[in-house]
C-alpha cells in the first residue's frame, strides 16, 4: 500500500512530468473555483427549491461547508496517524490531501440539475415517457448497445453530469487525481444496477459516469491504479464530509423557514435517536455526553441567548456532534484504511453500526419526516418538475429530427423547419461544439445514427440541467406566455 502512487500531478492534456505536485493541485484549485460551473450553484436548490431567504442554503453554501468538514477530516486523519503515516505512502502528502479533498467537496454537486434531486427525477421521468417512440433504437445493427444507450439516457445522473462538465464540456484538464475523487459511484451508464449482494454493490447503486466520457474514465482508472469498479481513495473522504454536513445543515434551514421550532425539534431528534439505536441508556458517546444531553445542552444555551435563540441553538448542536462525526469518520478511515486504498470498501465510511451512524440516519429521518415532505417544499418540487418538463418538450422537435436534418443544421445549413431552427438557435455554443467534437471520430463508424442520437439527447440534457434555478424559470416563462 502505498498513497504516493495514487496522489500524483498527471493530467489528460498538457503534462508536465517535472512539475511541482503542490503547485499542480494549487492550479486545480484555480480551474474549480474560476469555473462556471462553481459559479452556477449559487442559484441551485439545495432543498428549498427558488427561495428568496438568503439565510437558507442554496448548492454553493452547502458545498462551502462540505468543503471545511472534508479538510477537517483530513487534518483529523493525520493527526491521528502521526508517524504511522510513513507506511502507507502519506508522509509529505498531508497538504496535498486537503486540498484534493477540499475541491472535490467543493466540486461534488455540480452536475446536479436545477431543483435538485427532483430536477433529476423530472428528466428521467421525461425520457423514460419520450424515448421509446424513437424507431432508431430498433434499427440500430448493434441491438445490445442500442438498448443500453437508451436506459443510459433514462437514467441522468446529476454524479455523472459532473463528469461530462470536468471533461467535455467546460474541458478543467484536472489532474486525474483530483477529477478521481468525485468518483462516487463506479457503474457506468450502459451498465445494470447489481443485485444488493453483489460485489461493489453500493459502489454501483447509481450510475457514476455515462458512455460519454467511458474512455476518459478508463484512462483515469489506468493512470491511478484503480481497477474497474472500485473507488478512487479520497472520494470516500469527499462521500463522509457530504454526509455530515448536510444532514445537519437541511434541519437548521427548515428551522430557519418556520417549518419547526428548537424545542419541537429537540424532541423529535431525541425519540427518533432512542426508537433507531435501541440503546436504553444512550451511553456517553459524545465526548462525555449522550445524544439527549447533547441536545438538551444546545436548548438551554439557546433558551439563554436574547437574540437569536436559533443560531445558538444549532451552533452548540454542531460543536457537540459533528466533531465527533469528524473524528469517527477519521478513524473508519484508518481502521480499514487497506479496503479503502483498494477502493473496494463497499459501504460508506459513517455506514457502520456505531451509535455515529445512527446519529446520522436521525438526522435523515427528521429532515425527510417533517421537513422534505412539507407542502411548502413539495409544492416547490412540483413547480420544478412542470418547468423542467414544459423545456423539455419544447425541446422535443430537436431531438424528433432526421439525423440527416439535424446535421445540415449544425453544419449552417437549412436542416429543420422554423420552430426547430428558433430552437437550435437557443442551444449553448458549448454544448453544440462538445456535440460535435464527440462525432468526429465516428463519422464512418457503424451505427453512427445512433451513436449521433445518443449526443443529440445528452445535448438537450446538458442543457436542462446545466441552467440555474432561476434562469430554467425565467427560459419557461418566456416559452410559456401566460
Amino acid at each position: 500500500m502505498d498513497f504516493s502512487k495514487k496522489i500524483n500531478a498527471t493530467r489528460r492534456y498538457n503534462n508536465n512530468p517535472n512539475a511541482n505536485i503542490s503547485d499542480q493541485f494549487e492550479s486545480d484549485r484555480g480551474r474549480i473555483i474560476q469555473s462556471a460551473a462553481i459559479r452556477r450553484l449559487q442559484q441551485k436548490t439545495q432543498v428549498f427549491p427558488l427561495e428568496r431567504n438568503s439565510a437558507v442554503r442554496s448548492r454553493l453554501t452547502h458545498s462551502l461547508e462540505v468543503q471545511q468538514t472534508g479538510r477537517h477530516i483530513v487534518r483529523t486523519i493525520f493527526k491521528k496517524l502521526g508517524a504511522d503515516a510513513k507506511q502507507y505512502g502519506l508522509d509529505s502528502l498531508e497538504r496535498e490531501i486537503e486540498s484534493l479533498v477540499e475541491m472535490s467537496c467543493l466540486m461534488h454537486d455540480i452536475g446536479n440539475p436545477p431543483f435538485g434531486h427532483f430536477g433529476e427525477a423530472a428528466i428521467n421521468h421525461w425520457f423514460n415517457n419520450h424515448l421509446d417512440k424513437h424507431v432508431l433504437f430498433s434499427q440500430a445493427d448493434n441491438k445490445m448497445l442500442s438498448l443500453q444507450i437508451k436506459q443510459e439516457l433514462k437514467s441522468f445522473e446529476g454524479n455523472a453530469q459532473a463528469f461530462r462538465i470536468i471533461f467535455n464540456l467546460l474541458k478543467l484538464n484536472l489532474t486525474y487525481s483530483q477529477a478521481a475523487s468525485i468518483l462516487k459511484y463506479t457503474r457506468c451508464g450502459l451498465d445494470m444496477r447489481p443485485e444488493k449482494d453483489k460485489p461493489l454493490s453500493y459502489l454501483k447503486k447509481k450510475v457514476g459516469f455515462y458512455y460519454s466520457e467511458l474512455d476518459d474514465i478508463t484512462l483515469l482508472c489506468d493512470h491511478l491504479e484503480v481497477k474497474p469498479g472500485h473507488r478512487f481513495p479520497l472520494a470516500y473522504l469527499m462521500e463522509a464530509a457530504d454526509d455530515i454536513s448536510y444532514c445537519l445543515a437541511d434541519i437548521e434551514d427548515g428551522v430557519e423557514k418556520g417549518i419547526l421550532n428548537c424545542k419541537h425539534l429537540a424532541e423529535l431528534l431525541k425519540s427518533t435517536f432512542t426508537r433507531l439505536s435501541n440503546e436504553e441508556s444512550d451511553p456517553a458517546f459524545l465526548k462525555g455526553k449522550s445524544f439527549h444531553q447533547a441536545v438538551d445542552y444546545a436548548l438551554a444555551r439557546a433558551e439563554k441567548e436574547p437574540i437569536n435563540k436559533t443560531h445558538e441553538f444549532f451552533v452548540w448542536l454542531r460543536v457537540q456532534l459533528i466533531h465527533p462525526l469528524v473524528e469517527h469518520a477519521a478513524s473508519s478511515f484508518i481502521d480499514n484504511i487497506q479496503h479503502v486504498y483498494d477502493g473496494d470498501l463497499n459501504r460508506a465510511l459513517l455506514e457502520d453500526d456505531s451509535l455515529f451512524h445512527q446519529m446520522i440516519s436521525t438526522f435523515k429521518e427528521v429532515a425527510i419526516k417533517y421537513i422534505f415532505s412539507t407542502n411548502e417544499v413539495e409544492t416547490k418540487e412540483l413547480q420544478g418538475y412542470r418547468i423542467i418538463t414544459g423545456l423539455l418538450d419544447t425541446y422535443e422537435p430537436l431531438l424528433l429530427m432526421r439525423t440527416e436534418q439535424f446535421q445540415n443544421m449544425v453544419s449552417g445549413e437549412k436542416g429543420g423547419g422554423l420552430i426547430e431552427a428558433r430552437l437550435f438557435k437557443r442551444l449553448p455554443k458549448k454544448h453544440l461544439k462538445a456535440y460535435q467534437q464527440a462525432l468526429l471520430p465516428l463519422v464512418d463508424k457503424p451505427d453512427f445514427k445512433l451513436h449521433e442520437f445518443y449526443y443529440r439527447c445528452r445535448l438537450i440534457q446538458d442543457n436542462i440541467s446545466g441552467m440555474t434555478d432561476q434562469y430554467a424559470l425565467e427560459e419557461y416563462q418566456n416559452l410559456y406566455v401566460g
